[in-house]
């Protein structure tokens, strides 16, 4: 189903894209910091299953949903783009995203509902699955959605992955930020401005259309 040239040629997409700066990793890094690397590694896996959702979406056809009809796209990129500015304003108002203070951590569930939701709820992820994925199936291997569901697996695996090992070196610093409030503060509000601008990103998308008719992500 995975011929090995376009198997490799989409993993060395998905390492680019996985390791790009974006709102999912700076969570795990953040949950490494502050929690160590049992949270960095459940805030990743629930980045992880966000791809997933979206994956599954696309193969079932609930993606092109949101391409067709600019009101579900709208309502989507408004509860994207919400929550993400609200993680951002928490970030730098509270500086508790990043907290050493046994008070100031949230409990492992939270953690990974956080990496869920932060993925599941920002359209871009699912607008990429649609436009990515599909490039690299063909009908003459197979059923497309289950090849669909083949590459979103690697895609998730891949971005767990990645992010737990982004968010355990993070922790190996947590004892050094932690003798330095200032770089602390910065540290939360750097984290703050990303997911702000992740959210103020998410309220520029468009559905663009392709010479072909169809619909693709700015």
């Amino acid at each position: 189903m995975f011929p090995t040239d376009i198997l490799l040629a989409y993993l060395a997409a998905l390492l680019v894209v996985v390791a790009a700066p974006g709102p999912d990793n700076i969570l795990a890094i953040s949950r490494g910091l502050s929690q160590g690397p049992v949270a960095a590694a459940l805030s990743s896996i629930g980045a992880g299953l966000g791809i997933m959702c979206h994956t599954v979406a696309a193969a079932l056809g609930l993606a092109l949903v949101l391409q067709a009809s600019p009101l579900a796209f709208w309502v989507v990129k408004a509860a994207g783009a919400t929550y993400l500015l609200w993680l951002g304003y928490r970030a730098i108002s509270s500086r508790s995203l990043i907290s050493f203070v046994p008070t100031g951590h949230q409990s492992l569930g939270r953690v990974f509902a956080t990496g869920l939701l932060s993925n599941v709820l920002n359209p871009k992820p699912g607008l990429f699955v649609v436009a990515f994925i599909p490039q690299f199936t063909s009908p003459l291997r197979g059923p497309v959605y289950l090849q669909m569901l083949g590459y979103g697996a690697i895609f998730a695996l891949l971005t767990a992955v990645i992010f737990t090992v982004l968010g355990s070196f993070a922790a190996q610093l947590s004892a050094w930020l932690s003798r330095r409030p200032k770089a602390l503060a910065a540290a939360n509000v750097g984290a703050g401005l990303t997911f702000i601008a992740a959210g103020l990103s998410i309220l520029a998308l468009e559905r663009l259309q392709g010479q072909d008719g169809a619909l693709r992500p700015r």
